[in-house]
């Protein structure tokens, strides 16, 4: 057995600089040891690295037994549930994944696209003109009220604000990244990191499980939302999903749909607002689509250059640098032989920098994107496999509706003096200082129309 080689400094320095500095680690990583490296990382498995499109694409084509994504989740456990399809492995797994599956396709998509507008231009009737402010706040309070509408199902504008308000201090609380080490999860009381998290999940979820006995007790006829769909979905043996399985796949949601998709946001404006030509490109897009009708939703995820550049965002800076499976059994993999417990894990970072698939991967430009489709391990800020994120088409139609209704309303700018670096909050990379920025002119609200 052997593993490919990487740093020889102790696991605990390596996962201290894993936890301030993940796309450092890597990248000088990849200058050292080559395309696949080895990176121990304190209770974690080892980690092989890999940034090889061709060794990513073996490991997503594994149907799931010789490799478990959930093991590489586990201290999302706490957080997520039990029966998280995140944390899932084998016949569970994938039995959660195609229940929870249907609501994110095709044309169910459009039943959202007009609360993601309305909440939108909600949330900017509300920002500064003329003040700086940090605009991931407001982009995880769109993308918060969009679950909570769209997938919680929740329609009064008041018990939408007080469920948020105790989300919001519960995402708050798991943020802070040494949430997710073993020694730090350990209730000492009220006053402790652990404790208080421990404390505002148990009311976070009271209201979550009353509102799943609500829409039991009152039916799901003529509701869109996703929990109403979870409500009467059903397998092939006629087993639905009961209030547990429920309860975690709506904290999944939460979790994977409301604070990534807002940091997303931030980072594709952080790009859109620096770049002249591309802002230009995409105002020009959006105004040549009002001049032949209403900017409905189903317009909106037309546009070609929105979406390049919604997915030119998501491949310059992802969210998550990096996925992973621990192998089940050894296995020969990428010229090594590797033993079981390892985790191969495809690094979204590095195989978004790869030159060889992308040229002047460091530049934003979303031309790239048009005209091309990548392959499914070329591209793969949602992962990929049986694994790859459930909620990846709602992210990417949402964050079309939102960026679109945020340029045809708002003259904005990043504040003056503004270097970006990317801080983690939980397992995401995020923009520092929540990226402040300024409202300069705020134009006037126009309603969406219905679809026809």
């Amino acid at each position: 057995m052997s593993l490919p080689p990487g740093p020889s400094t102790p696991a605990p320095w390596n996962l201290i600089r894993w936890m301030r500095e993940p796309l450092s680690v890597l990248r000088e990583c990849r200058e050292r040891y080559g395309e696949t490296f080895t990176l121990h990382l304190g209770a974690l498995p080892p980690m092989v690295i890999l940034s090889n499109p061709e060794h990513v694409r073996e490991v997503f084509a594994s149907a799931g037994d010789d490799m478990h994504g959930g093991k590489i989740a586990h201290a999302l456990r706490p957080f997520l549930g039990e029966r998280s399809v995140i944390v899932l492995d084998g016949a569970p797994h994938r039995t959660m994944r195609k229940l929870v599956m249907p609501p994110f396709h095709g044309e169910r998509m459009h039943a959202y696209g007009r609360d993601m507008v309305e909440l939108t231009h909600a949330s900017i009737d509300r920002w500064p003109v003329g003040k700086g402010f940090p605009i991931h706040e407001p982009l995880q309070g769109i993308t918060l009220d969009v679950i909570l509408r769209t997938v919680y199902g929740v329609d009064d504008a008041a018990e939408r604000e007080r469920l948020g308000a105790q989300l919001t201090r519960l995402t708050h609380l798991a943020s802070w990244p040494p949430m997710l080490l073993p020694q730090v999860q350990r209730d000492l009381g009220p006053w402790s990191p652990w404790g208080r998290f421990v404390r505002e999940g148990q009311v976070a979820d009271a209201s979550l499980m009353a509102g799943i006995a609500r829409r039991r007790r009152e039916g799901t006829e003529g509701r869109t939302d996703i929990l109403s769909m979870f409500v009467d979905v059903r397998d092939e043996e006629g087993r639905g999903l009961d209030d547990q399985d429920l309860r975690d796949q709506l904290v999944t949601l939460l979790v994977a749909g409301h604070e990534t998709t807002a940091t997303a946001l931030a980072w594709t404006l952080r790009w859109v607002l620096s770049l002249p030509a591309v802002r230009d490109r995409l105002l020009s897009e959006l105004r040549a689509a009002q001049r032949t009708g209403p900017l409905t939703p189903e317009r909106i995820a037309k546009l070609e250059y929105l979406d390049a550049t919604v997915r030119e965002g998501l491949r310059l800076q992802p969210v998550i640098p990096l996925v992973g499976r621990v192998l089940q059994q050894p296995m020969r993999f990428a010229g090594y032989d590797l033993p079981a417990g390892v985790a191969l894990a495809p690094s979204v970072h590095l195989v978004h920098q790869n030159p060889s698939l992308y040229e002047n991967p460091s530049r934003f430009e979303p031309e790239r994107f048009l005209g091309r489709q990548y392959k499914a391990h070329e591209w793969i800020p949602f992962g990929g496999g049986i694994r790859k994120c459930v909620g990846m088409a709602f992210a990417l139609y949402e964050m079309k509706m939102v960026l679109a209704t945020v340029l045809s309303r708002v003259w904005l700018r990043t504040a003056p003096g503004y270097a970006p670096r990317a801080v983690r909050r939980s397992i995401t990379l995020t923009p520092s200082q929540g990226m402040p920025v300024i409202v300069d002119a705020v134009l006037p609200r126009h309603p969406v129309p219905a679809a026809a």
